[in-house]
């Protein structure tokens, strides 16, 4: 296949571009700094040369995102919606000017979406979707993906949880805090983590790709979320620390200004359930957490 992956040059694009590529296909990123020969530029905001690569593609994934590990101040919060917003329309006004269409397009979104819920579990079909900064971006992106259709475009959004690999995302942080003595739960520690392994994120782009049946929203995320203060205490175990610090809001609020982000990235209940996937026949290599901690701190 020949695949296309708008903002792949973080976490989650350089894994699949790795995943993709072992698998003999061919895969370009589209790049604001492009550094190798399948990168080619684009600023995600006007049409250029690199609406070309679109044409006769297999597959377009839309990855492009200001981090939201950010302090929420009104040009943070400008960045991180126009960032999404635009990419995703410029990338729309690419692929109208097609006339080989990519057949599907996987765009980005969140699990986010949904409210703070530590009883609801939110499938596609039953999730709450609420009204704040975080989920509002969620919507407009979402908004802005589907609003377009094409019949020889299949769209889907996934809406991803918590990503886990050693190689970026939240996962070496967290080891990082745990070694140190600060891996207790953090708030009340009954906020839900829906989470993913990198390898099930990697293997679940791929089955959408390859079942033309499923198209619209999609939670990417495992199916066993856990608590925030099982989370912490498993990965102690695994890590043999025998203890952690706890930290009230209190705490997480002057840290995360030291640090310069925001508290709801870890206080916020994500209590996300894969529906869709698991009916659609994936199988995930890691549902537990275990088997998955166990995979990345082996590796």
């Amino acid at each position: 296949m020949k695949i296309i992956i708008a903002g792949g040059t973080g976490f989650l694009g350089e894994n699949l571009e790795k995943y993709f590529t072992e698998k003999k296909n061919q895969v370009y990123i589209l790049t604001r700094h492009p550094k190798r020969s399948n990168e080619i530029h684009w600023d995600a905001k006007t049409i250029g040369a690199w609406a070309d690569a679109l044409e006769k593609a297999d597959v377009l994934i839309n990855l492009t995102g200001k981090s939201v590990d950010c302090r929420y101040h009104e040009k943070n919060k400008q960045e991180i919606y126009s960032s999404r917003v635009d990419s995703t329309r410029i990338l729309q006004e690419a692929v109208n000017r097609c006339i080989h269409k990519p057949k599907v397009w996987l765009n980005a979104s969140s699990a986010t979406i949904y409210v703070h819920s530590e009883k609801n579990l939110n499938t596609e079909e039953n999730g709450i979707i609420g009204d704040d900064f975080s989920m509002n971006i969620c919507k407009s992106w979402e908004e802005a993906f589907f609003k377009t259709e094409h019949n020889e475009v299949r769209k889907v959004a996934l809406r991803t949880s918590i990503v886990l690999g050693n190689n970026g995302g939240a996962f070496p942080k967290l080891k990082m805090i745990t070694k140190i003595g600060l891996g207790g739960k953090q708030g009340r520690g009954s906020q839900m983590v829906s989470w993913i392994h990198i390898d099930d994120f990697c293997k679940a782009v791929e089955w959408i790709i390859s079942n033309e049946h499923i198209s619209g929203t999609v939670n990417i995320t495992a199916p066993g979320p856990v608590t925030n203060e099982a989370l912490m205490r498993k990965l102690r175990k695994k890590l043999k620390i025998p203890f952690g610090l706890n930290a009230p809001v209190w705490q997480l609020e002057i840290a995360s200004l030291l640090l310069n982000t925001e508290t709801e990235l870890l206080l916020k209940s994500r209590h996300v359930y894969p529906d869709r996937l698991l009916k659609s026949g994936f199988r995930f290599s890691y549902p537990d957490l275990d088997a998955a901690m166990e995979n990345l701190l082996k590796s």
